[in-house]
């Protein structure tokens, strides 16, 4: 069964977006089939086909086995949740929910939030469509709770850590690009009250030429900055309460069925909203956002301030790692104590991975070198201020325990669970009712 999980954990994101039920008709006969059935769960030809096209789209390699190993994960993922059922693992419908959600936002932003182009591409209400994709959710966290409950607790010793390296050919040792300890602190100026200001008055400027008769759409992809809606005539679609930041649902909520509020601010700058309507706890708006931008005094300010953490840093006052966590304006970095993380959780980062304009800017530095304030643009498009901290650099090298123990730690971790998963999977399979259709017996899977 080692076929199943050739390296890493079964992957519950693998078939994350499964087709609805993809359906080829020919002369009114559907030319779909059922390949596999785990006791009351099927794998459709059409899960396993749409799956691998995105294996491939992920630019992975059409080796001979890659489908015999996705069927695998999908007949392991049923699995999981048949014998969910028997043992009685479980998944509430207030976690299915707000997956449902969150993932509803994100779908919907790709279409600018508007629910009518989504019904459009799909030819199914929004409403059919949640439906059709919560059974896949629910499923997928079936998975993921099944295989946390399987390896739960499962670590490796050091001595098992160098086991595991040791038993790695040389020449089969990964080649590690240049790698770089660096951090931050960002602070993103406060606006000045004449900023905002400005902001309001072009708001209600634009909000009287709507009243007089001007398109809300059209004025919204002319002035909104919103790069997520504007190009949509600045819809969101319908939200449920509590997604919104607060201030702009109190805005949105207070309004009647197409009246636009006057200017209000949010952390993402001033908006103008306007209500088109209401459903039980859900509302479908569209907004005109303007971010108003920071002057060169309060850009000054923010340099300043940055200055003077800077000099106690250096004057030993305070370490880099604690004043990012009080005083940085990165959610993401701060919590790290400003460091950039690598996907594993450590502060080296590969420096093909790091962000160009940072990788230029220590470029210039030396090791153990804080950086002046440098002003750049947040990925919200904020206008902010940071400093750097470049704290240490390791050259290209073959992969060895003394400079990669953490990234060594993983994988053995990763191999020790899957094979944790191989071997529940091989007891499991005596519980439940396996059947796979004969035109993919080549495959081995019950072997």
């Amino acid at each position: 069964m080692k076929s199943i999980i050739k390296s890493g954990l079964l992957s519950a994101g693998l078939v994350m977006f499964m087709p609805l039920l993809l359906k080829a008709q020919e002369g009114g006969v559907v030319v779909d089939k059922i390949i596999t059935k785990v006791d009351n769960y099927i794998v459709l030809k059409s899960d396993l086909e749409t799956t691998y096209l995105n294996y491939l789209a992920n630019g992975n390699p059409a080796t001979p086995d890659a489908k015999c190993r996705i069927l695998a994960q999908l007949i392991s993922q049923k699995l999981m949740v048949a014998k969910a059922e028997i043992d009685s693992v479980i998944v509430t419908d207030a976690e299915v929910d707000n997956n449902l959600d969150r993932r509803m936002q994100m779908i919907l932003s790709q279409y600018g939030g508007s629910e009518q182009q989504l019904e459009e591409y799909y030819g199914k209400t929004v409403e059919e469509f949640q439906a059709d994709i919560r059974d896949q959710i629910k499923e997928q966290l079936v998975v993921q709770r099944m295989q946390e409950t399987i390896t739960a607790g499962i670590k490796v010793t050091p001595a098992e850590v160098k086991k595991f390296f040791s038993g790695i050919p040389q020449d089969s040792l990964p080649y590690f690009s240049t790698e770089v300890e660096v951090a931050q602190i960002v602070k993103i100026p406060a606006v000045g009250k004449g900023q905002i200001d400005a902001a309001k008055k072009k708001l209600n400027d634009i909000r009287a030429r709507i009243v007089a008769g001007e398109s809300f759409e059209a004025l919204a992809k002319e002035y909104s900055q919103d790069p997520g809606s504007a190009k949509y005539g600045g819809n969101l679609g319908f939200a449920r309460r509590g997604i919104m930041a607060p201030e702009f649902e109190a805005a949105a909520l207070k309004l009647k069925p197409n009246e636009i509020s006057s200017p209000f601010e949010t952390q993402f700058g001033v908006h103008i909203v306007q209500l088109l309507e209401r459903r039980g706890n859900e509302y479908n708006s569209r907004h005109i956002l303007l971010m108003a931008e920071p002057s060169e005094a309060d850009m000054r300010e923010a340099e300043s301030f940055l200055d003077s953490l800077k000099t106690k840093i250096q004057a030993d006052s305070i370490t880099f790692e604690k004043a990012a966590k009080e005083h940085s304006d990165d959610s993401y970095t701060a919590g790290n104590g400003g460091f950039f993380m690598d996907d594993l959780g450590g502060t080296r980062v590969s420096v093909e991975d790091l962000d160009p304009v940072v990788f230029f800017t220590i470029d210039s530095m030396t090791v153990g070198e804080i950086s002046k304030p440098i002003k750049f643009r947040t990925d919200g498009g904020k206008e902010a201020v940071r400093i750097l901290y470049y704290k240490s650099k390791v050259k290209p090298h073959q992969a060895n325990l003394n400079d990669d123990w953490q990234k060594i730690q993983a994988a053995a971790l990763n191999q020790k669970k899957s094979k944790a998963l191989n071997d529940w999977f091989n007891n499991a399979r005596e519980d439940v009712f396996i059947s796979i259709d004969e035109a993919y017996d080549y495959c081995g899977i019950m072997n």
